[in-house]
């Protein structure tokens, strides 16, 4: 068995200070790039808002295939307004800021993952590697299941909603763009639940039928994060958060019981 690779404070902290310049470095390069590109970087945020997104051509598809029209999304527009003087220049920062970090995530991965691993058996690094790639592979299903799914219909469904007929919606630009962008976090987030199951039944302080027992405390638990996440408060966004929670909580069972199988 090979021995961990033994390094005095400073040397620990002088190869901490490199590796958190080279990740500042690449993650401004990232965000510049990220700047530039203002047309892509836009259209990609504004796609969900117009109705030839293509989950809202899907679900045309799929109706007219299936007969169910009652489905069937049909067109719609969305207006959106600026009430700030510098908004619109503050959030292109932002969101370039955001996708810079986005772009170059795995660079930084494996730089925190190289100062991480001398410290590492050879047993613990083959554990770490799958684990940082399905982590990062499932934060990044989360992210793309908000935007594709979570957030284009509970988008559609609230621009659409009204009160009272002459009252229109207009969108301001930070209200879609934060619940956008917040929405997407804490989705990646949540997508994470299999992975920490994975370590704590790893750990010996997870089993599998605990997980089944407790269900349906599971449910009343999820619906709560669901409703304190969601941003808009609505119905149908709340369904479409909770039930790919809930997927994963189900997931979570099949990954520990055979988890703790191998650990028996």
């Amino acid at each position: 068995m090979s021995e961990r690779v033994v390094s005095s404070f400073w040397d620990h902290l002088e190869v901490l200070r490199k590796v958190l310049f080279r990740c500042l470095i690449a993650w401004l390069v990232g965000a510049v790039a990220a700047f530039c590109f203002k047309n892509l970087l836009f259209g990609l945020l504004f796609a969900p808002s117009r109705d030839d997104f293509i989950s809202y051509q899907g679900l045309t598809w799929l109706c007219e295939k299936t007969g169910w029209q009652s489905l069937c999304p049909g067109s719609f527009q969305a207006s959106f307004i600026n009430t700030e003087l510098a908004a619109q220049f503050m959030t292109h920062i932002k969101v370039a800021l955001g996708a810079g970090l986005v772009v170059v995530s795995p660079y930084l991965i494996v730089q925190l993952y190289g100062f991480v691993a001398p410290a590492l058996y050879e047993k613990e690094k083959r554990h770490a590697a799958p684990i940082i790639i399905w982590g990062t592979l499932l934060f990044m299903l989360g992210v793309l299941m908000n935007y594709f799914i979570i957030f284009p219909f509970a988008f559609r469904f609230l621009n659409e909603y009204q009160v009272y007929e002459e009252v229109k919606n207009q969108i301001s630009l930070s209200s879609y763009i934060s619940n956008l962008l917040m929405l997407s976090l804490l989705m990646g987030i949540l997508f994470e639940i299999p992975i920490v199951n994975y370590l704590l039944a790893k750990a010996g302080l997870l089993q599998a039928e605990a997980l089944k027992k407790y269900r349906r405390h599971a449910i009343v638990a999820i619906a709560i994060v669901a409703a304190v996440i969601t941003p808009t408060g609505d119905a149908v966004t709340l369904t479409l958060v909770t039930l790919p929670i809930y997927l994963l909580y189900e997931t979570s069972i099949l990954i520990v019981k055979r988890t703790n199988s191998k650990t028996i």
